[in-house]
């Protein structure tokens, strides 16, 4: 389904981890017991290719399905439960991984989609679903506002933008190894580099009337 590069499944498992690392360590911050760690880990590292698998018919999901994804996802887990104070501390390494959990998820989401036949447009979406899914998962099931849209962090842009290259490559028949790598670097880069500089996504536009009349009843 995915990847050619090295061993696709060895990227999979690699991106599920380090994912549901982030759902587990949110899962602590919150103070949940062990079942709400391992439940936060699950959805973050398998939520979005849940929500894509549903969505294109791909029954049932490989977050259900596939016992290796469901037990990397619990691994990630207990790690985090008993070992989140060292992972508190290696928190820039996991921003980094993250990154690159975003750039796979989002090659083999798009990938999975235009293998079902959904066409070029579905397919972006499921490549972007699978990328951002699990994130506003875990947000909302810990009650709080999705980082997605909260902190204007690119996060869903660089998804995007893999996902249409993915699509467009692979309707041109160019999807092969190195463009697989291209679209990899693509997203992982963009990401890491818009964290350094600061870039983030526009906010609410206020234009001349909106100005003029910020003093009035």
């Amino acid at each position: 389904m995915i990847l050619d590069l090295v061993p696709g499944d060895a990227l999979e498992l690699g991106g599920v981890f380090f994912a549901a690392l982030s759902g587990g360590l949110a899962a602590v911050r919150k103070r949940f017991d062990l079942v709400g760690v391992l439940v936060l880990a699950w959805v973050a590292g398998l939520g979005g290719g849940l929500l894509r698998d549903v969505l294109i018919g791909a029954i049932p999901p490989v977050g259900i399905s596939d016992w290796r994804l469901v037990a990397v996802a619990v691994l990630a887990g207990v790690v985090t439960f008993f070992w989140h104070p060292r992972l508190e501390r290696l928190r820039r390494s996991i921003i980094v991984l993250d990154a690159g959990a975003l750039a796979l998820f989002v090659l083999s989401g798009t990938m999975k989609g235009l293998d079902y036949g959904v066409g070029p447009l579905a397919a972006v979406f499921a490549g972007v679903i699978t990328g951002v899914g699990g994130g506003i998962l875990r947000d909302l099931l810990t009650n709080e506002a999705p980082l997605l849209f909260q902190d204007k962090q690119l996060y869903a842009i660089p998804a995007l933008a893999g996902a249409a290259l993915t699509a467009g490559l692979a309707e041109a028949g160019a999807l092969g190894l190195l463009s697989q790598a291209a679209v990899l670097a693509l997203v992982f880069g963009f990401r890491l580099l818009s964290l350094r500089l600061g870039w983030s996504a526009p906010g609410p536009w206020e234009g001349r009337t909106a100005r003029r009349g910020s003093g009035r009843m």
